[in-house]
């Protein structure tokens, strides 16, 4: 679609948008629940939100639905994830310029999250004809063991601010395609977005016309909300993505009632800078791992370990990388680095630098930057030279700081990648095939995602995405994560005249 002339402010232009997406302006005219936009700090919207029994009535229906859809062959489910894949495309200029608006992202990786979106519908499209079971080798006779996969029931997703469309495209496609209904609780944050983005849904369900009605649901609320989607006993598995502090709730209330998780939490992500590294190449790698999303991925690199020998050669190009990086308002076109989403997120960085500084700490950078509107909050991203691996360092501060350190043992600098809570996304720059082996190894980097010679952002849909540790555990996307949204049955089928016992157990009753 393209977009109309610009509108007098943001909260017009987002307006407009939800107007060419067709969503119903009462949808986010006459709420209670307002929303903003980091780029101006301005309101964009009053949005209605649902009671906990609205919110349970909502997942009744989407079991209703589920039981309907679980009948439809998959390739036809394939089908109207297809037609929202074509939706999607159609619409990726106006919903990209939204998530730019409500989450404060730059037009360009606004709409590399849509085109995620639309990738992720093609995997998923070819993956309704590959849900594949294994035929196993039997020791009896006459006999057949097979497993297959079936559809597992509701899934629940929770989504955060930073990827507000993308992550619920990860699940939801994947999901539908698998047989299951879906209820999405998107952030607080970014409730606009979750709007078009199921409007879109909506036409492509209309397209298809055979679709269940409530196979897909939306529901906007507070964390109470979050809480009956976690606690309902027909929701089978929640996906949930945050941070650690919610995962650690989350988690234990589901393992509870035996339902399914798939917790995508905290990265405390780290790189390593060999001596052998192609220095021009790490440089880009590092900026845009440190600064892109103004250091609000889940992916940002947050550590650098730099090899003594390298060190002096690329700390002042990151210095210099860093002072000249335009800050600024995200829709103009020009700016590297959008706002941070809140107030919150300004103090959380703020102080985290207070810290780094009160264990001798060198700080570049870190300053806030005033656009004409106090109610938004721009930073100057931070470049920070830490004496030793500790005090804030370990911690995830979502905004962009990166920590640097200089490292001399290889072994060394290793551990101290491995030495935090979290697991998700890592890398290394090397030009030396013992190195990048190693770091790939069983005793390389502890994360789900290990790189060598890229960042640690900008994941791909073809692999599983996901980590370890205090990242929770769960894999989404590509690769075999369809197989959490499923459930496995092994089979046994006798065509023989006998009834052997498997493990040569003699049980005759003649």
């Amino acid at each position: 679609m393209n977009i109309a002339a610009k509108p007098a402010s943001i909260a017009a232009d987002a307006a407009a948008i939800l107007d060419r997406l067709g969503v119903d302006k009462a949808a986010y005219t006459t709420g209670d629940l307002k929303s903003f936009s980091p780029v101006t700090g301005e309101q964009t919207g009053s949005l209605k939100t649902v009671s906990a029994s609205e919110a349970s009535a909502t997942i009744e229906r989407a079991d209703e639905a589920f039981r309907a859809w679980r009948l439809v062959p998959a390739p036809k489910r394939g089908e109207l994830v297809r037609l929202l894949g074509e939706e999607l495309r159609a619409a990726k200029t106006d919903l990209g310029r939204l998530v730019s608006i409500e989450a404060g992202k730059i037009p360009s990786e606004g709409l590399g999250e849509v085109q995620e979106m639309i990738d992720i519908c093609d995997f998923a499209v070819g993956l309704s004809r590959q849900l594949y079971g294994l035929t196993i080798a039997t020791e009896r006779p006459g006999h057949r063991m097979m497993e297959t996969w079936h559809p597992l029931g509701v899934v629940g997703i929770i989504s955060a601010f930073n990827f507000p469309v993308a992550v619920w495209a990860w699940n939801a496609a994947l999901a539908l395609v698998c047989g299951n209904s879906v209820v999405w609780k998107p952030s607080e944050k970014t409730p606009l977005t979750a709007l078009a983005t199921h409007a879109i849904l909506e036409r492509a369900i209309k397209r298809f016309g055979e679709a269940p009605e409530g196979l897909s649901q939306l529901l906007i609320g507070d964390r109470a909300i979050g809480e009956v989607l976690v606690d309902h006993a027909k929701v089978r598995l929640v996906s949930a993505t945050g941070s650690t502090r919610m995962g650690r709730e989350v988690g234990p209330r589901l393992a509870r009632r035996f339902a399914r998780a798939i917790l995508e939490l905290g990265g405390n992500n780290g790189g390593i800078v060999c001596p052998s590294a192609d220095l021009d190449m790490a440089l880009r790698a590092i900026a845009f791992g440190a600064m892109g999303t103004a250091g609000q991925r889940c992916t940002t690199l947050r550590r650098l370990f730099v090899h003594e020998s390298v060190y002096d050669q690329l700390l002042p190009r990151l210095k210099k990388a860093y002072a000249s990086v335009s800050v600024g308002n995200p829709l103009d076109g020009n700016a590297l680095v959008g706002p941070l989403i809140d107030k919150l997120a300004f103090d959380a960085m703020q102080k985290a630098l207070d810290e780094a500084r009160a264990l001798g700490g060198t700080v570049h950078g870190g300053e806030r930057v005033i656009l004409g509107n106090h109610d938004a909050f721009y930073v100057k991203p931070a470049l920070v030279e830490m004496p030793a691996h500790s005090g804030p360092v370990l911690e995830e501060t979502f905004a962009p700081i990166l920590y640097v350190l200089k490292y001399t043992d290889f072994d060394a600098a290793l551990a101290d990648h491995n030495a935090v809570g979290a697991g998700l996304s890592s890398s290394i720059f090397t030009l030396d095939m013992r190195e990048a082996e190693r770091f790939l190894s069983v005793d390389g980097s502890d994360c789900g995602i290990a790189n060598v010679n890229i960042g640690t952002s900008g994941a791909e849909i073809g692999g599983a995405f996901g980590g370890e540790k205090e990242t929770g555990g769960g894999r989404e996307s590509g690769s075999d994560a369809w197989k959490a949204y499923m459930r496995r049955a092994t089979n046994t089928i006798n065509y023989s005249k006998s009834l052997p016992l498997a493990q040569g157990v003699s049980f005759d009753i003649e």
